[in-house]
């Protein structure tokens, strides 16, 4: 049964206070004996009288009732609220991530999303993690690698067929370099990881963070993969005058920036859609970067785009 948490009595108090009253009891003398006010007494005892039968004999009148108001104007319809939830069943955001893709209020996506029992995913307990982020933009950048499969038609990941499989079609490689003050990401596609892969990439991406207005790294974390620790990759950092920190085996949580941006990159752009070829998805890869670097609310800026903490745009003094 719930109660309110500031409830004066529990269903027991109110039921010896209504019986108090019909043993003879006023209700001035019946509030006083269970220490409560004459009005908490008066409005227990008519919701007594008032109270069906079958209310009585099931305890329902004893419960609280809702303090929602009984008109809401103001309330989003069963079609305004759909998009929300067809966004939040389709991508698994939060509020935060839903306002930019909606355009509502993140405090209005909540109370629909708790409306419909959607405000919480189930999900694994984390583990304990100490945050950090160095104070100047550019100054650390994490690098990493990820696999996609190539594919000629959907797969089984979206047709739920696994006699759909593009055999023999191979695999592509993502090299992403994460900002670690500003989130900013450059991404490129290739179809290997090797050393000097890795090294024409790092090359590029020093470059790109260059013409955003960013002075050179002063470091690169990465993990302990056979492309970062090759004289290549070494002599590309080397060039810049930047140190190079690799993380300890088995603890990804320490470049966890790019980590949890590889994350992001397929949720939001390799399986968000059914894609005809693998090509298509490629070519959408561009379009999604400019999205994510320049418009899409990230959490923790304050739901700015990584772009915001940049210093070189016009009118922003960060």
């Amino acid at each position: 049964m719930k109660v309110h948490a500031n409830a004066a009595l529990g269903p027991a108090g109110r039921l010896a206070l209504c019986e108090a009253i019909e043993s003879g009891m006023t209700l001035r003398a019946a509030a006083a004996a269970l220490n409560v006010a004459p009005a908490t007494a008066h409005r227990w005892w008519h919701r007594r009288q008032l109270a069906s039968a079958d209310e009585v004999a099931s305890g329902a009148w004893l419960c609280d009732r809702s303090s929602r108001p009984h008109r809401q104007p103001r309330r989003l319809t069963s079609a305004e609220e759909e998009p929300i939830l067809r966004s939040r069943r389709e991508t698994g955001l939060g509020p935060g991530r839903l306002a930019g893709i909606v355009r509502r209020a993140r405090s209005t996506i909540w109370k629909v999303l708790h409306r419909h029992g959607l405000s919480r995913l189930r999900r694994s307990p984390r583990q304990s993690c100490r945050r950090y982020e160095w104070s100047r933009a550019g100054a650390l950048l994490h690098v990493d690698t990820a696999q996609l499969a190539r594919f000629a038609r959907p797969g089984h990941r979206m047709t739920a067929d696994r006699r759909r499989r593009s055999r023999g079609a191979g695999k592509v490689y993502l090299h992403a370099c994460v900002d670690d003050h500003s989130r900013y990401a450059y991404v490129e596609q290739h179809p290997d990881e090797r050393a000097e892969t890795a090294a024409a990439f790092m090359r590029r991406a020093i470059g790109h963070f260059t013409e955003l207005g960013l002075d050179p790294p002063e470091a690169v974390m990465s993990d302990n993969g056979n492309p970062y620790r090759s004289r290549h990759f070494r002599a590309e950092l080397e060039r810049v005058g930047a140190r190079q920190i690799l993380t300890p085996p088995y603890t990804p949580r320490w470049n966890g920036k790019v980590e949890r941006f590889f994350q992001t990159l397929k949720r939001e752009w390799a399986y968000s859609h059914s894609w005809p070829a693998s090509t298509h998805r490629s070519r959408a890869l561009a379009s999604f970067l400019r999205y994510y670097n320049r418009q899409r609310p990230h959490s923790s800026l304050a739901d700015r785009p990584p772009i915001s903490r940049v210093h070189n745009l016009r009118g922003q003094d960060s």
